[in-house]
């Protein structure tokens, strides 16, 4: 008589009964776990969200350090609202620096840094540094003028601020817009240029005007001379004038133009 067929899978082995119901106890008891884990997770999350919209951490106040209101008003601006519709954008530990810092800068031309910083649960600092005025640049003659920093950065229109050069500079620069916000052609070489124009002075006569065109400069004494030489060779330039000083007189207006624009040769022509 033929036994009945084995419904056991071959190689397996049938836990006992005890054995399958200490098995089935601790997958209940993980399951337990993990959802006392999430529950108490989701609690946490909750409880850190609700201490998030408090008041004492959330920032009410934005100090100026200058006194611009209208710097305090567009960070206010900028934290209204909230983080994925849970965690407002005031809240002390994660206002939006980066884009208040952005949104200034984008504003404000004249501003070179900024500097955020907490002062307290309810309040923050900012600082800006300003950009430094180095001279005036017009496009022409007959242009209006703007204010560049050192970094050959149009920042501002000509106003009453005095910069530190009181030569105006001359360049043009091809915009179909407006000048502020652009950056002078060449600006790595400017400064040596206008150290240049003040190493002048010290030779009779200081500098009213720099002109720069096809990587040429032409320096426009007070006296009347014009002092040509090619942008980037300030060195070489001066040395030339400073061993041939005692042929030319910069202060009586008696030279027309000096050019050193060609290597180990100078080119002078007096007045008539």
């Amino acid at each position: 008589m033929l036994g009945r067929a084995s419904l056991e899978p071959r190689g397996s082995e049938r836990l006992p009964a005890g054995r399958q119901g200490i098995a089935g106890r601790r997958r209940h008891r993980r399951r337990r776990v993990a959802i006392a884990f999430s529950v108490l997770l989701l609690l946490l999350l909750g409880a850190v969200v609700y201490g998030l919209q408090q008041s004492a951490v959330r920032i009410g106040h934005v100090n100026s350090i200058g006194g611009d209101t209208a710097l305090a008003a567009l960070a206010l601006a900028d934290m209204q609202g909230m983080y994925l519709g849970l965690i407002p954008r005031d809240s002390i530990l994660f206002f939006p620096a980066d884009r208040i810092r952005m949104d200034i800068l984008a504003d404000r031309n004249d501003i070179a840094a900024i500097s955020i910083s907490r002062t307290s649960l309810t309040s923050i600092s900012i600082k800006i540094d300003t950009r430094t005025p180095i001279a005036r640049w017009c496009a022409s003659t007959e242009a209006d003028c703007y204010l560049f920093d050192a970094n050959g950065f149009i920042y501002a229109t000509s106003s009453t601020m005095q910069p530190l050069n009181s030569f105006i500079v001359y360049q043009t620069i091809a915009s179909t817009t407006s000048y502020v916000g652009l950056t002078l052609p060449n600006a790595e070489k400017l400064p040596a240029a206008f150290d240049f124009a003040r190493q002048l002075t010290t030779l009779g006569s200081p500098v009213i005007r720099i002109v720069l065109h096809d990587g040429e400069v032409d320096n426009h004494l007070e006296s009347g001379t014009r002092i040509t030489y090619v942008l980037g060779n300030e060195k070489n330039a001066f040395t030339a004038l400073v061993s041939a000083r005692e042929n030319f007189n910069l202060s009586d207006g008696s030279i027309e133009y000096i050019d050193l624009r060609f290597d180990r040769k100078m080119y002078l022509k007096r007045k008539k």
